[in-house]
């Protein structure tokens, strides 16, 4: 016959057994090992952080302290908001752009095939039919900020694609010397 095994009633805090020291170093090693995690992985969140947008700043700093045309392509969000599709292809591609609280603009001049031509034309919401031949679109504002020179000689063709606002307006002049190559000058401008 066996006899029930009696459980010993719970021992008040007072009447804990001591602690032994390998217990005591299991538990502060843990509480060590907790206190790196929760402090650590944040804290090198924000390391990581802080370097990345300390990057980006300087490249935005970069950029916007750049005085003239920079020869490189306009990210593709700066083409989107300006409506300046640039045609696949194209080369000797330069941008430059101002912004103010009154109006921000992107000029961007780049050359390009015929056929580039016409598809930038008519991404950009016009035709080469709304080109006018001897005309030069972009402003003398414009032209000197730029650094462009629209000089005699030239078979300049210009227009202005005009949109409902907020959406911006274009000056587009093509230089037409070569057709099979024209030369591209841009000015969008947008008003916030």
């Amino acid at each position: 016959m066996t006899v029930p095994h009696q459980s010993t009633p719970p021992r008040t805090p007072q009447e804990r057994l001591p602690e032994d020291h390998r217990h005591m170093i299991r538990r502060r090693w843990l509480t060590a090992v907790i206190i790196v995690l929760l402090v650590g992985i944040p804290a090198g969140y924000l390391v990581i952080s802080a370097g990345q947008s300390r990057d980006s700043g300087r490249d935005k700093e970069r950029e916007s302290s750049a005085a003239g045309l920079q020869e490189n392509w306009p990210s593709l969000m700066k083409r989107r908001v300006f409506e300046v599709p640039v045609p696949a292809g194209a080369w000797g591609v330069a941008y430059y752009e101002t912004s103010n609280w009154k109006t921000s603009r992107l000029y961007v001049q780049f050359s390009t095939t015929a056929t580039g031509l016409d598809v930038f034309l008519a991404e950009s919401g016009t035709s080469r039919a709304a080109l006018t031949p001897g005309r030069v679109t972009v402003g003398e504002r414009d032209v000197e900020i730029a650094g462009w020179r629209f000089v005699e000689g030239m078979q300049w063709s210009g227009t202005t694609v005009k949109r409902e606002k907020p959406r911006p307006h274009t000056d587009i002049t093509v230089d037409l010397t070569d057709p099979a190559f024209p030369r591209v000058y841009a000015v969008s401008a947008t008003s916030p």
